[in-house]
């Protein structure tokens, strides 16, 4: 079975910094390069008469060599939280918050009184990943500036392997996922939050393998910010914070505005509506009285009309001859009616 390697996150280069940046993001999370002791290296030996043992000499020139790349790494790391904390966006719940406090509590990160600024390790080993399966580590990353750093490695077999960051805004990839040969040596990497909250997915997908359980081994390490880096990563997202706030009090004054104009437009219009319409109830009333009086009016003369018309063809009820119904009292209230 043919099989696409992943290496490991390259490492920076002598002169060069790795500053890998997540391409869906706009607070990225940046890949930088496994950490290196930086502390200073003992004192090499020395030979007789004073000059260095070739040996000497050689292990002086890799202790400048990891010096200059372990500066070179906290320099990227530097510039990558710097560029996060920069380009920095609340969020539009913090927006929309009735409360000023969330987006200020984002904005300060954590509290400098209660700051321990212990590194957190998730590790396990031989997790089993079953075969057309797939195993997600989900690692709840809640200060901005913290370095993660990753070492996994697997039993015998190859996995698919590939890291996510969720975020209210939507999914970062931090890392694609791909096949990688973790059973030959050890895949490791080293990234930048910038943008919290977050819970970052590192997935372990065997879905491909359709004979082979796959036994993992993972190492997490979340290394917080130090108290200098959160100090200025919080005056970075306040300036940040700050302007993204003040536009949109200009847009929010703006709509005001707008608001304000047509809130005092149909106020103004509905005043008249309804002197219109008191006007139009009094015409109502004075239409329906006439309507109520029209409809005697009209019973009273098709009263009139038929007893008239009784008169004509069948005489008077007081003469001689009448050959008539005597008028029923109904007809006389009719005409009374009519007549009020």
């Amino acid at each position: 079975m043919s099989k696409e390697v992943e290496a490991a996150a390259p490492g920076a280069e002598k002169g060069e910094e790795t500053n890998d940046v997540e391409k869906e993001s706009k607070s990225p999370a940046v890949e930088a390069e496994p950490s290196i002791n930086s502390a200073a290296p003992a004192p090499p030996p020395q030979a007789k008469g004073g000059n260095l043992s070739p040996e000497a000499s050689a292990a002086a020139e890799e202790a400048k060599r990891l010096q200059h790349q372990s500066e070179l790494e906290a320099r990227a790391i530097a510039q990558a939280t710097a560029s996060a904390d920069a380009s920095y966006v609340p969020s539009p719940s913090l927006l929309t918050s009735p409360s000023p406090h969330p987006l200020l509590s984002q904005v300060d990160g954590p509290s400098l009184k209660s700051y321990a600024g212990t590194e957190s390790v998730y590790m396990a080993r031989a997790v089993p990943v079953p075969l057309r399966g797939k195993l997600d580590v989900p690692i709840h990353i809640t200060t901005g500036g913290s370095v993660v750093e990753y070492t996994i490695e697997t039993a015998a077999y190859d996995i698919s392997f590939g890291i996510t960051a969720e975020r209210e805004e939507g999914i970062t990839v931090v890392k694609e996922t791909s096949r990688v040969e973790s059973h030959l040596k050890p895949i490791s990497g080293k990234f930048l939050v910038g943008s919290v909250p977050c819970a970052l997915v590192f997935s372990f997908d065997n879905e491909y393998s359709w004979f082979r359980e796959k036994q993992v081994t993972y190492k997490i390490v979340v290394m917080p910010p130090t108290v200098e880096n959160i100090c200025a990563g919080r005056r970075r997202r306040a300036k940040a914070a700050l302007k993204a706030v003040s536009e949109d009090k200009v847009s929010a004054e703006t709509r005001l505005s707008r608001a304000s104009t047509q809130r005092t437009g149909l106020a103004a219009e509905i005043a008249r509506m309804e002197k219109e319409l008191a006007e139009k109830q009094k015409s109502l009333d004075v239409v329906e009285k006439e309507e109520s009086w029209l409809k005697n009016r009209v019973e009273l003369r098709k009263t009139q009309e038929n007893m008239l018309t009784g008169r004509l063809d069948k005489g008077w009820p007081d003469e001689d001859g009448y050959d008539g119904e005597e008028e029923s009292s109904e007809n006389e209230k009719i005409v009374q009616n009519g007549e009020s």
